[in-house]
């Protein structure tokens, strides 16, 4: 049962942001100090990737682990109440990406998903750097 009533709930939820979230702070600043330059959120692209390398054609998803269902991870737990709810919800968020990637793919784009839990990775500078390098 949830211990906030229906106003508390809605007020915590609306401050829950889809942009310049702390993970996605972590992985600009990394790649700004490492001397990449990208786009924000480019909403003519499939999902509006969160960070754009155009030139590249390379786009960069950064995922919060309870949002979108990183599976194993404990940050990305299933509430206990309306259990249903959140498995509906988070299934089609999953489902979503699933289907914003495919659609980059299929434009010749490569995708990097960082999940939230990555984000306190010490190799996430290697990841990325080889990423953008290939």
């Amino acid at each position: 049962m949830d211990t906030l009533t229906s106003d508390q709930r809605s007020k915590l939820m609306s401050r829950i942001r889809g942009k310049d979230t702390k993970p996605e702070m972590v992985v600009r600043r990394l790649l700004h100090g490492m001397g990449y330059r990208y786009r924000l959120h480019a909403k003519e692209l499939p999902g509006k990737p969160d960070i754009v390398f155009r030139r590249r054609r390379k786009a960069i998803f950064v995922h919060g682990c309870f949002w979108h269902g990183h599976e194993g991870c404990k940050l990305a737990r299933i509430p206990k109440s309306r259990v249903d709810f959140w498995i509906e919800k988070i299934g089609r968020n999953a489902e979503r990406d699933a289907r914003a990637i495919k659609a980059l793919e299929d434009r010749d784009w490569k995708t990097m998903t960082i999940w939230e839990c990555e984000t306190k990775s010490p190799d996430l500078a290697d990841r990325l750097r080889s990423f953008l390098e290939v």
